[in-house]
């Protein structure tokens, strides 16, 4: 006799037996995970048929927590109860939010010394909800729940992920996502770099060999990676970015210039007012990435007014963003030593991408139409699914990455000496030789910091540790 299982549309239990681990793409505002099996990936979609899982967080007064499409929802319903775009906070202390003042719209606070966060490096909290959550908690119910949907999917617990990070993220802001990620009740196998993870995924499904930028313009996060694809292995050559550019900062600069037309600044207004402007600027953001112009209603405080945006002013404001990702893509490119001509495509990575100046910049840039034949949503994803494989059940591909900044030490007059450099492959090791500043000195402090700058209080403490004894 034969036994048939009927399940719901969208919650069949995928034929994966042999995997163990999924991969992660902890996005600013959408999150995806893949599986991978044979060398094939796929994403896994909710019951709705949904593969982007937004990347929000609501807190109830009852003490539930929703994720995803229903607390997006909830974002204009209650706004202080939600939060989103959290991922620019991973491993930022008070002094860095503040350079981000006005592109977020949190209440922060920090809390007090006792609780390891009161210095102003401290990591901060957030308001939201009636409580105070930090960037990890809040990135481990995102985590939590993508592993949730795979774990529905599979018909079974899946503990082990690779998850994607900006390669531009420094120490701390990826100690901070495996520190959520073992909040969320995963073991991570590897944090793998977004653009090498689309390269690894692009590469493997268009047969690319030859030398291709990968592009990647997402919603808080800017990368740019040069990479040789040959035979099956993924060698990049540089890196670079910054963390703290992204499409939330093109919704920020129209959400200005409508509050600006009705006289107001997004400063003196409350953070969930704030939230409420950011979604009417994204879904202005959206709209003209397909439409030529349109007219925006913004309401609040019993007050309705039009605001009507076309292509030349959105190109307009989000121009300095634009002038800024080329700077670093020239550099990129300089440090992989080779020049523009060279490179024999550029894959586009990030939802970002999607609209039309970006585009238009990455084809003026490189001298070629960027090539967008893979949804630039679930790419990383994929890519994220085929390490996860290859790292539990083996592959014919290999990965050589490099490291994002210089790590070096603290020397005397708060110099910081670079020892490992940017963009050297990993894994690497340099000894490097110091001697004591004056005869007779028994002991040293050791203060490893990373970053580009030439002194050390504009570089990222990793640590400090004491050196005694020394005859």
């Amino acid at each position: 006799m034969m036994v048939i299982d009927i399940h719901e549309p969208g919650q069949t239990p995928l034929q994966h037996e042999a995997v163990s681990a999924v991969g992660i793409d902890l996005g600013t505002t959408n999150s995806v995970v893949a599986i991978a099996q044979d060398g094939q990936p796929q994403v896994i979609r909710d019951s709705d048929g949904e593969a982007l899982l937004p990347s929000v967080v609501a807190y109830g007064a009852d003490g539930s927590v929703t994720v995803g499409a229903e607390a997006h929802r909830r974002l204009l319903e209650d706004p202080r109860d939600v939060v989103s775009s959290v991922k620019r906070l991973m491993g930022r202390g008070l002094d860095d939010i503040k350079t981000l003042s006005g592109v977020l719209p949190f209440e922060v606070s920090v809390p007090a010394d006792g609780d390891g966060g009161g210095e102003s490096g401290g990591m901060v909290r957030l308001h939201v909800g009636g409580r105070h959550v930090s960037p990890v908690e809040i990135s481990a119910e995102i985590l939590r729940a993508a592993a949730a949907r795979a774990e529905a999917a599979l018909g079974r617990p899946v503990p082990q992920a690779v998850i994607t990070v900006p390669a531009y993220f420094d120490d701390a802001a990826r100690t901070a996502t495996r520190d959520a990620a073992k909040l969320a009740g995963l073991d991570v196998l590897r944090l793998v770099n977004e653009p090498t993870a689309a390269a690894l995924a692009y590469g493997l499904d268009k047969g690319a060999e030859g030398l291709y930028a990968i592009y990647d313009l997402g919603g808080g996060t800017f990368d740019i990676s040069i990479l040789r694809m040959e035979k099956g292995v993924f060698q990049v050559l540089a890196t670079g970015g910054d963390a703290a550019l992204g499409g939330d900062d093109f919704d920020h600069a129209i959400a200005e210039h409508f509050l600006a037309e009705r006289g107001l600044e997004s400063i003196r207004m409350e953070p969930a007012t704030v939230k409420t402007v950011l979604s009417l600027a994204r879904r202005a953001k959206e709209e003209l990435s397909s439409r030529d112009s349109s007219s925006f209603r913004l309401e609040f405080n019993g007050e309705a007014t039009f605001h009507p945006l076309d292509h030349d002013m959105f190109n307009a404001l989000i121009e300095p963003f634009m002038t800024r990702t080329d700077a670093i893509c020239r550099q990129v490119v300089e440090d992989a030593e080779i020049a523009m001509e060279d490179i024999d495509g550029v894959v586009l990575v990030g939802g970002s991408t999607r609209v039309p100046l970006v585009r238009e910049r990455v084809a003026a840039l490189f001298g070629a139409e960027p090539l967008a034949d893979i949804d630039p949503d679930s790419v990383v994803a994929l890519g994220a699914a085929l390490q996860a494989e290859a790292l539990t059940q083996g592959s014919d591909t290999l990965l050589l990455d490099v490291t994002p900044l210089s790590l070096g030490i603290e020397t005397m007059g708060g110099l910081a000496e670079k020892v490992i450099y940017r963009n050297t492959p990993i894994p690497v090791a340099k000894a490097q030789d110091f001697t004591t500043y004056q005869d007779g000195q028994t002991g040293m402090i050791i203060h490893a910091v990373q970053g580009e700058r030439e002194t050390v209080d504009e570089c990222r403490s990793l640590a400090r540790f004491e050196l005694t004894g020394i005859p």
